[in-house]
């Protein structure tokens, strides 16, 4: 297949619950166009997760893919570093 035409993106898990699919947190700063303030959006996407091995808080890579279901149009490339998922307390 054409991947080099295919949008990627990065993010981070929002949540792991369904079966082979995260939900992903997109971030994008942009500066308002009238007062010159930096504006973050978020955007949150459903991906495939085949494996089923990105847990909540990861960061990840995303890559764009025929509509795999109703809401599913991204499938995830990899994980590029493992966080602390919420809930989860790094003992000391």
């Amino acid at each position: 297949m054409r991947e080099q035409n295919r949008k990627t993106l990065l993010g981070t898990v929002h949540a792991d619950k369904a079966k082979k699919t995260i939900t992903v947190d997109v971030e994008r700063r942009y500066r308002h166009p009238k007062y010159g303030k930096y504006v973050v959006k978020t955007l949150r996407l459903a991906v495939h997760d085949e494996q089923d091995e990105a847990r909540e808080g990861d960061r990840v890579e995303i890559m764009e893919t025929r509509p795999l279901s109703r809401r599913k149009r991204f499938r995830l490339v990899r994980i590029l570093e493992r966080g602390h998922a919420r809930g989860e307390e790094a003992t000391s």
